[in-house]
């Protein structure tokens, strides 16, 4: 797990060096994870990229064999068979019928499923379903629910029963859609969400998202992010939450239903075309360098990225304070920053403007090129735009 950022290697950057060979595309930004599974893999794939990781699992997952509520919707449909079973994940399928197993309902189970018309929302369920030597009636090829929907409309659903495997959060419309439609639903509820035993680091992730520590915060279930909202609110803290996501970390989400409980608090989120893992990080390999500002420098291209600087395409990892005086000073490039206003920039600086010359003392000293940062006396600081594009930034 990453319950703490893990800094891409800093052994094989080397000061100088033109090439793009020592960091990847995310090199220099700082995700959060809040995956309950997989984030092993999650974490893996960004760092692979160069992101500092920073997990905290925004919920924990109840142990099948021992809930009840999922004992006693699979006897119910043992006593009496459904028309129709939807099976939504694959993890959850295959969690049913080994729960099943425990309880020595195994082939009871699946001899049911043999009898009914089983549907499969996307290829890795349609493989679950298919390793119980089963085989599903159809499956849509968008892997979508609403398709699933349709289909079932479209057929008739009025007097028949209708078992539907949930996947640890509501699915918002269907049931209700299935119901209104004159069906009876049966949820199964395979695995349930809870709040995870150990809450610090969930604060942890909430605080750094706040403070803008974070540059991107992904998402991979939406009881994930509903878990999130409802702990800032608990906290007190949900409208500095809703700032933070709107307007400087990036919500990633694995697919729609996920952004659900995020769009309803008003939230825009980006999201892969494949609602897969892998598809998600190269989001935001698009994405957040897009939003990494660019500036020509003192002869030197210089992009201004999360937690980083990239000079002339050379990594320079800037500590916090430094990356806060960087964003004022891009803000109006060019221009001169009093040092009143870079102090207010600095995270806990208090009145004394002796620390906004700590901090920038410290920024030149990480960028290895001192002549970015331009010192005007008595004034403040400027960075040192090229003659040629003052004019472009002239009314930034």
């Amino acid at each position: 797990m990453y319950e703490e950022p893990q800094q891409p290697d800093r052994a094989q950057q080397q000061p100088g060096r033109t090439d793009q060979q020592d960091h990847g595309p995310l090199a220099g930004f700082t995700v959060g994870v809040t995956a309950a599974r997989r984030a092993d893999e999650l974490g893996a794939l960004l760092q692979r990229r160069g992101a500092a990781v920073l997990h905290a699992p925004a919920l924990r997952i109840v142990p099948l064999a021992d809930d009840s509520e999922l004992l006693a919707a699979t006897k119910q449909l043992l006593d009496q068979a459904p028309d129709i079973v939807v099976a939504t994940t694959a993890i959850g399928f295959r969690g049913w019928v080994e729960a099943a197993d425990g309880w020595g309902l195994g082939e009871q189970l699946l001899d049911v499923l043999r009898s009914v018309e089983l549907l499969a929302r996307g290829p890795k369920v349609k493989g679950a379903v298919r390793a119980q030597g089963l085989t599903e009636e159809w499956s849509p090829s968008s892997e979508s629910m609403a398709e699933v929907l349709d289909r079932l409309l479209e057929e008739g659903v009025d007097g028949r029963r209708i078992a539907v495997q949930l996947h640890g959060e509501p699915l918002p419309g269907f049931v209700e859609s299935l119901r209104a439609a004159g069906a009876e639903v049966v949820g199964v509820p395979v695995y349930r969400w809870m709040a995870p035993e150990d809450i610090g680091p969930l604060d942890r992730l909430l605080d750094a998202t706040i403070s803008r520590g974070l540059d991107a915060l992904t998402f991979t279930s939406a009881p994930a992010a509903a878990s999130l909202l409802n702990r800032a609110d608990d906290r007190g803290l949900l409208p500095e939450l809703l700032a933070a996501l709107n307007h400087d970390v990036l919500p990633a989400c694995v697919g729609p239903v996920t952004a659900l409980p995020l769009q309803a608090r008003g939230i825009d989120t980006v999201q892969p075309e494949r609602f897969r893992l892998g598809p998600l990080v190269q989001v935001l390999c698009k994405e957040l360098p897009s939003r990494a500002r660019t500036l020509p420098i003192a002869g030197h291209r210089v992009e201004i990225r999360g937690q980083a600087v990239l000079v002339d395409d050379a990594l320079r990892p800037v500590p916090p304070a430094g990356m806060s005086l960087m964003r004022a000073l891009s803000r109006r490039p060019g221009w001169v920053v009093a040092r009143a206003e870079l102090l207010r920039a600095l995270p806990g600086a208090g009145k004394d403007e002796h620390a906004v010359e700590t901090a920038m003392a410290r920024l030149r000293t990480a960028l290895g090129t001192p002549k970015l940062i331009q010192t005007v006396v008595k004034r403040g600081y400027r960075l040192a735009l090229d003659p040629a594009a003052d004019s472009k930034y002239a009314d930034v």
